[in-house]
């Protein structure tokens, strides 16, 4: 796929963020496995209210680049910026505590916790206890099915509920920023439709959030704007509904010939 097939698309603050500063900036990231660079130098913004999608085929860098900016790999090279403060090169809890909580790939839920122990460890570092049994109602809203299954071991759930379930543990932090790494792997065609009607939803209610989706036509049908990763390097970005429209998108990532 080649950029110069697509019509520029501005990126234009004024128009994103009202004039506002994004809330989260990378710039000129590098993250290596060893010697082997798996991205290679990509800048993106993501401003206040929006969902912001990356796409792009496996191995082009996505979830890495979730990772770093959660803490969980340290960056070669660049920058990444959360509300005025420097984000790369602190550790995973240190990043939690100002406001990036992550959904990850994998769900990666405690098989042998209930689901409530489960929702518990997402508010951990928090104090106020009124909130917590606030937000806790919030995820039992958003997921009625977790409420159902609340003294149930988290292992023994289908696919759907641990996704639901890592999404709510998540959101159990009261994030400003919200990373969902790959939310739809693994799961029926009707239980996408729900998990992407709840982003929606959790999106709504003042959560921005940072999406990782194998699903592109979903992931820019809910987008506000999209970052197209190819091996490592950003290759396309531009308003979601413009990319979903896009010749080299469509038939790169939307199945069309």
């Amino acid at each position: 796929m080649s950029e110069q097939h697509m019509s520029p698309v501005a990126d234009n603050a004024a128009v994103r963020g009202g004039g506002q500063p994004p809330v989260l900036t990378i710039t000129d990231l590098e993250v290596y496995y060893g010697n082997i660079a798996a991205v290679k130098g990509i800048s993106l913004d993501v401003y206040q209210g929006e969902i912001v999608t990356l796409i792009g085929a496996n191995g082009a860098g996505k979830s890495t680049t979730m990772r770093a900016i959660s803490g969980l790999l340290k960056p070669r090279k660049g920058e990444i910026m959360f509300e005025g403060n420097k984000v790369s090169g602190l550790r995973g809890n240190e990043v939690a505590k100002l406001g990036i909580a992550q959904s990850p790939e994998g769900r990666r839920i405690f098989g042998r916790m209930t689901v409530a122990e489960n929702l518990e460890l997402g508010s951990f570092m928090r104090r106020d206890k009124a909130g917590i049994v606030e937000d806790m109602e919030r995820v039992f809203d958003l997921f009625p099915r977790l409420k159902e299954r609340i003294a149930q071991k988290g292992g023994t759930l289908s696919g759907g509920e641990q996704q639901m379930l890592a999404m709510g543990r998540a959101l159990m932090a009261r994030p400003r920023l919200l990373l969902l790494d790959e939310p739809s792997m693994g799961l029926a065609p009707v239980l996408v439709d729900v998990v992407f009607e709840i982003i929606e939803r959790v999106n709504s209610q003042g959560t921005t959030i940072l999406l990782v989706e194998q699903n592109a036509l979903a992931a820019l049908n809910i987008g506000n704007y999209a970052y197209v990763l190819e091996t490592g390097h950003i290759g396309l970005q531009g308003a979601a509904k413009d990319l979903a429209n896009n010749e080299d998108v469509r038939n790169a990532y939307l199945g069309h010939a």
